[in-house]
């Protein structure tokens, strides 16, 4: 059992968390408080910073576990107790105890620059060589300066830009893969085409967002491209309307049929034909429910919502006197 779990929860990882899990953990934190974000914080982001640096060094961390911070730090507790991996006076680095080159004496001995230097061997906002995406959402290529004195010099984030992509009810059931044609500058400045296949996926909803990284202008100042984002619109449909997963569509009716009872057909939205009849009236206003019969869910394959039908009585705006005679002489 660990002495205390502070630098853990810094990086909200468990006590047992493996190198690769803190190596994450530090990095999303370190992206979320660096100074330069909106979100950032000076103090917060050297604090996550000193936590990675004794978490993942693995004499640190040990240290660490059986004695807590401050020895960690490479502070000797006070007093000469028995169990002092310090070996008593000689403090860190004596006789028969611990030395961390990297570390410092005290809180004090852990500073900005350092918590900096750190962000920046991490590969700051790229990857530090090597291509594509890292989790920090950057590019590769490096850095064009180094982090130094708490002052950070780091490329520009590459631009997002948005455009819609209108699809059919049908797209969105079917699934489907739309190609998109853009002119985009390349490194040269020189304009280009480039081809673009959307996958959509069956069940995606309006408003459902497709971004293509490193795909738009090339932006010099950022020596990458943009993203290209796309966003699925849906087409009205002229049958049925969507609502999350369900589908609902109005049935005609007119007055004598839904006085007398009615046999209809009804396609589904895979076109599939379902017998609809009644032989007692339909209140106005009512509906009857398919379950199943609706939108595929994206997020579980195979199930979908319902289809709910709403009958819509088409009722007279007159009634000629014999007509009045026989609703009275029936009813």
């Amino acid at each position: 059992m660990v002495k205390e779990t502070k630098l853990y929860d810094l990086l909200g990882v468990s006590p047992s968390a493996g190198e690769t899990e803190i190596k994450k953990a530090y990095r999303k934190s370190a992206l979320k408080y660096h100074p330069d974000k909106p979100t950032g914080d000076t103090e917060k982001f050297k604090e996550i910073s000193e936590a990675f640096d004794i978490l993942s060094d693995a004499d640190k961390r040990q240290v660490y576990d059986d004695y807590g911070l401050e020895a960690a730090r490479g502070n000797a507790p006070a007093g000469g107790m028995g169990g002092n991996p310090f070996g008593g006076a000689g403090g860190a680095g004596g006789p028969g105890g611990f030395h961390f080159s990297s570390g410092g004496g005290g809180h004090g001995g852990f500073s900005q620059s350092d918590a900096f230097n750190i962000f920046s061997q991490m590969g700051g906002f790229g990857m530090g060589g090597g291509g594509g995406h890292d989790d920090f959402g950057g590019f590769g290529g490096g850095m064009p300066g180094g982090f130094g004195g708490g002052h950070s010099m780091r490329r520009p984030e590459p631009d997002t830009v948005t455009l819609p992509l209108p699809c059919t009810l049908e797209d969105l059931f079917n699934g489907t893969t739309k190609k998109m044609k853009i002119n985009r500058k390349g490194t040269s400045g020189v304009k280009e085409q480039q081809i673009m296949e959307i996958n959509i996926k069956k069940g995606w909803k309006a408003g459902t967002k497709v971004n293509f990284a490193n795909s738009g202008d090339y932006q010099p100042e950022c020596q990458a491209r943009q993203t290209m984002q796309f966003v699925i619109e849906e087409k009205p449909h002229a049958t049925f309307k969507r609502d999350g997963n369900n589908l609902s569509m109005s049935l005609p009716l007119t007055f004598k049929e839904s006085l007398c009872g009615f046999t209809k057909e009804v396609t589904t939205i895979e076109g599939r034909k379902i017998s609809l009849s009644r032989s007692n009236p339909v209140q106005p206003n009512t509906s009857t429910t398919y379950p199943g019969l609706g939108m595929p869910i994206s997020k579980t394959p195979g199930q979908r919502g319902d289809l709910e039908i709403n009958f819509k009585v088409d009722y007279p705006l007159s009634l000629t006197a014999e007509q009045k005679k026989i609703i009275n002489e029936t009813f």
